[in-house]
């Protein structure tokens, strides 16, 4: 559809015409689809983190800013989540998309966080989701292909729930 076709139409309240006119994200991953192409990560502690680290473990990824309201209660969560789960058996990030490292630091050391954080955020985020929306929750199999992508605030039973990612699959 062309653009001010679809610009005329969604302004008409026509449904899907504003995503008719969508731009293509073809490196953005859609559930199931392909792995994701993990990079060599470097969490704000200085861990490395390969993409064998990833390999056969079933992950958790949470797109978040330290200046972001719905992210603080959402990380508060994410680290009972990881605090409850062997780390073997299900992988827990948070990608910080702070401009300086030096906040995502700081903050850690305010809440006492024990999940793993990258600050790289801006690339990893292409490879999993084109929305912008924070905090983004993502689930990725032991396959490595993305199973969700979950955006807004959850709630703590929500969260907590995602630990079935670490069950044997049936």
């Amino acid at each position: 559809m062309p653009a001010l076709a679809a610009g005329v139409l969604g302004a008409a309240g026509w449904p899907g015409a504003a995503l008719a006119s969508a731009p293509e994200f073809s490196s953005v991953a859609k559930s199931g689809d392909r792995p994701i192409d993990w990079p060599w990560l470097r969490s704000v502690k200085g861990q490395e983190l390969p993409p064998a680290h990833w390999a056969g473990v079933p992950a958790v990824v949470v797109f978040w800013a330290t200046w972001c309201g719905y992210c603080r209660r959402h990380n508060a969560h994410l680290d009972r989540l990881h605090r409850s789960v062997d780390p073997a058996r299900l992988r827990i990030l948070g990608v910080a998309l702070d401009r300086q490292a030096a906040d995502v630091q700081r903050y850690l050391q305010q809440t006492g966080y024990g999940f793993t954080v990258v600050a790289d955020g801006a690339a990893l985020r292409e490879r999993f989701t084109a929305r912008r929306v924070i905090p983004m929750t993502c689930t990725v199999g032991a396959d490595g292909r993305l199973q969700q992508a979950i955006p807004g605030e959850m709630s703590a039973d929500d969260v907590m729930a995602l630990a079935r990612l670490a069950l044997p699959a049936r």
